[in-house]
C-alpha cells in the first residue's frame, strides 16, 4: 500500500532536478501526479515515465494557475496535494543585480508559489483537506551572498507558508516548507565556481557530500501524506547540517 494512493498530486517545476524525483516517488507512492512546467520535451518523458499527466504551465501566470487547477479537477475532481517546486537561480553582486533579472526571480520563485497557494488553495478550501509543499531553500534562512534575488524569493516562500499554514489550517488543509541545500540537480551547477571547485562547497556541510534529488523528494513525501496529520507551518532544512 503506498502513503499516498487515491490522492490527486500537482507538481510543478516536475520536467527534472526535484520535481522530476518528486513526481516519480509520489507516483510509486500511488498517487495520480500532474507535473507542470515549459520544458515540453522533458515534462512529457517524465509524464510517460510515471504514468502521469504533464501540463505546460507558467507559474507566473494566473491564468495558466486557473486551467491547470480546473484540468486536474476535471479529470480527477479534486486536488489533494500541492508542490510549489518550480524556481530558477539567478546570481550576480547585489550592486550589479539588473532589474529585470531580480524580477524575474522573483515573479517565478515568489509569486508563482502564492498563485499556487491562491488557486489550488481555493480547491482544496471547497474540499476541507489537502497538503501544500513549497520548496524553498537554505537561502530563505540566511543570507544569500551573490543571490539577492533568489534569496529574496526564497524568504518569502518562507514567510507565505507561515500564512497559509495559519490561513488554511482551521479548513483542514496544511502548509510546509522545505529548505534544501546543495542538491545534485541543474541549479546546482550555477552556483559561482561550483563546477571548478566543488570542494569549497562540501567542506561547509558537516556531512561531506552533496544530497541526491530523491534526499528531497522523500521529505516531500511525508509532508504530503497523511504521516504529517500534524504538522503545519513547519520549515523543514534537507541540508547535511549546513545550517546547524
Amino acid at each position: 500500500m503506498g502513503r499516498l494512493d487515491g490522492k490527486i498530486a500537482l507538481i510543478t517545476g516536475g520536467a527534472r532536478g526535484q520535481g522530476a524525483a518528486e513526481a516519480r516517488l509520489f507516483a510509486a507512492e500511488g498517487a495520480v501526479v500532474f507535473l507542470t512546467d515549459v520544458l515540453d520535451a522533458e515534462g512529457a518523458a517524465v509524464a510517460a515515465e510515471i504514468d502521469g499527466h504533464y501540463l505546460r504551465h507558467d507559474v507566473t501566470n494566473e491564468a495558466a494557475w486557473e486551467s491547470a487547477v480546473a484540468e486536474v479537477v476535471r479529470l480527477h475532481g479534486r486536488v489533494d496535494v500541492l508542490v510549489n517546486n518550480a524556481g530558477i537561480y539567478r546570481s550576480a553582486p547585489l550592486t550589479e543585480m539588473s532589474l529585470d533579472d531580480y524580477r524575474r526571480v522573483i515573479d517565478v520563485n515568489q509569486v508563482g508559489v502564492f498563485l499556487g497557494l491562491k488557486h489550488v488553495g481555493r480547491q482544496m478550501l471547497l474540499q476541507g483537506s489537502g497538503a501544500m509543499v513549497n520548496i524553498s531553500s537554505v537561502a530563505g534562512l540566511r543570507g544569500g551572498g551573490t543571490a539577492i534575488a533568489y534569496t529574496a524569493s526564497k524568504w518569502a516562500v518562507r514567510g507565505m507558508t507561515k500564512t497559509g499554514a495559519q490561513y488554511f489550517g482551521p479548513h483542514g488543509i496544511r502548509v510546509n516548507s522545505i529548505h534544501p541545500g546543495l542538491i545534485e540537480t541543474p541549479m546546482l551547477h550555477q552556483l559561482p565556481g561550483m563546477d571548478a571547485d566543488p570542494e569549497r562547497y562540501v567542506q561547509r556541510i558537516p556531512m561531506g557530500r552533496i544530497a541526491e534529488a530523491d534526499d528531497v523528494a522523500k521529505l516531500a513525501l511525508f509532508l504530503a501524506s497523511d504521516d504529517s496529520s500534524y504538522i503545519n507551518g513547519a520549515e523543514v532544512t534537507v541540508d547535511g547540517g549546513m545550517t546547524a
